[in-house]
């Protein structure tokens, strides 16, 4: 697949992502300061979600053919991307947020990305895999997702998830850049995901 088709792809792909996201009851995205942003994910006795897109890796999609299980077949993080992850690992650790959970998509950039935070085992989490190349499976990951973020963040603290543009966006309605993470707050008992804005550690 030519980078052109690649782009175009990934502009319809991105599309039924916000489009298939305005039917989950996200109940407002607010454009709060980074610091504000922060300084919430430093609260006691309350769920926050932070879902990173993995760091930067040069290029779209993945080569033709490429395997999970080898990671010389997927596109990676440069030199630059690994020392984004390392940064969006510092900025949790040096304001002592409590992270309970970290969790990835199965690609090796997200696993990179996830690893070089170096804040908790990584543990891999099939329904953060990106749906680029399988639109059709959009609907059924962002059910698992939401699911997931509504039935198991009942513990106080930061739960780290790192995963794709695509799958991102349609849970959110944002499109983030590589690294960038959208913070989400949970509110189980009124069944209700939350999104507060964006850091870009």
């Amino acid at each position: 697949m030519t980078q052109r088709r690649k782009f175009l792809r990934l502009l319809a792909v991105s599309f039924i992502a916000i489009a298939c996201g305005n039917q989950y009851p996200v109940v407002s995205q607010q454009n709060l300061s980074d610091d504000y942003l922060w300084s919430k994910l430093q609260e006691k006795g309350k769920v926050y979600v932070v879902l990173f897109r993995h760091a930067f890796a040069p290029g779209t999609g993945d080569p033709p053919n490429f395997s999970l299980n080898d990671c010389s077949t997927q596109r990676n993080l440069s030199s630059e991307g690994k020392a984004q992850a390392i940064r969006m690992g510092e900025a949790f650790k040096s304001r002592q947020i409590n992270v309970t959970k970290i969790l990835s998509s199965q690609w090796c950039r997200c696993l990179d990305t996830a690893n070089l935070m170096n804040v908790g085992k990584v543990q891999s989490f099939p329904p953060l895999n990106s749906f680029f190349s399988t639109p059709s499976r959009l609907e059924e990951q962002t059910n698992q997702l939401r699911k997931f973020l509504l039935e198991e963040t009942h513990q106080d603290g930061v739960i780290v998830l790192v995963s794709h543009q695509v799958n991102i966006t349609a849970i959110s309605d944002i499109f983030p850049r590589s690294g960038e993470g959208v913070v989400l707050h949970i509110d189980s008992n009124n069944n209700q995901i939350k999104v507060l804005g964006r850091i870009f550690p």
